[in-house]
């Protein structure tokens, strides 16, 4: 899937509980940390004509950080980073295996390769998750489910008081609800 929709889908998750400005954002971050293995993308266009091209993103995507092992980091680094510390770590680790289903469900590439998930990773390399009927990353699947997580953004925004643009900005965040309350009305408490 695409990463702004498990930014969407993860700042969901993070909202399911009550948790301060700081420890929704942990959680949220940690629902997009898999796809940190997708900057391997940059070297690799930039070498790409090269005499040595790089092939980091096409090797290690959905390896490096779609496993079991840097789920434990980022949980374990959710844990030490929050105020609310098991409550958002706890958080954190649905957020990121809710990542990692949501790549097997939708990430099938144009040319119909699917990315398996190779879960146990760093300790096995035994079991790797994938599953015959993933559909293709731009589907329309995947775009319901980001329309889906962006109309919940949008009112959890408008009955909350904050949005995900918290972690930029509070003063863009008041802007934008304030914006959201003056089109829709007031959120009744």
């Amino acid at each position: 899937m695409n990463p702004v929709t498990h930014f969407l889908v993860s700042w969901g998750v993070a909202n399911t509980v009550a948790l301060e400005r700081r420890d929704r954002a942990i959680v949220t971050l940690a629902g997009v940390a898999p796809d940190l293995d997708g900057l391997g993308a940059i070297p690799e266009l930039l070498t790409r004509n090269s005499m040595h091209p790089l092939d980091w993103f096409s090797r290690y995507h959905h390896v490096v950080g779609h496993n079991l092992g840097f789920a434990l980091v980022a949980t374990g680094a959710s844990l030490l980073l929050a105020r609310r510390r098991w409550r958002t770590a706890a958080l954190a680790c649905v957020a990121f295996h809710l990542h990692l289903l949501c790549d097997v469900a939708g990430a099938r590439g144009p040319d119909g390769d699917q990315w398996p998930i190779p879960y146990l990773l760093p300790f096995s390399n035994v079991w790797r998750w994938t599953w015959s009927g993933q559909w293709l990353l731009n589907g329309w699947q995947n775009f319901a489910i980001t329309g889906t997580a962006l109309g919940l953004m949008f009112y959890l925004a408008w009955a909350r008081g904050y949005s995900p643009l918290e972690m930029i900005s509070q003063k863009a965040d008041t802007t934008f609800v304030t914006a959201l309350r003056r089109r829709f009305g007031e959120a009744k408490g």
